[in-house]
């Protein structure tokens, strides 16, 4: 599934199968998070998971910091 985008966020719905590998899935979030300076916000509900990324202080809009983050998330998915 891709990032649903707006001119304001970009949102994400992951699945798994626990909530403890939605939480491990989270932990890798925060690091890579973390390296960019750049944080989403989260919501956690056994095992679903939705980021929602957008970049405050340039008024609530989508920004490079929000792509980039988007595709370093991306990369934690791929086999």
């Amino acid at each position: 599934m891709a990032w649903n985008q707006t001119p304001e966020r970009m949102v994400r719905d992951f699945q798994f199968p626990d909530f403890r590998a939605a939480m491990a899935f989270l932990n890798r979030v925060a690091d890579v998070a973390e390296d960019h300076g750049h944080h989403p916000e989260i919501f956690n509900v056994y095992g679903r998971v939705r980021l929602t990324l957008t970049t405050h202080d340039a008024g609530n809009t989508v920004t490079d910091k929000d792509l980039r983050l988007a595709a370093a998330i991306d990369a934690l998915m791929a086999p």
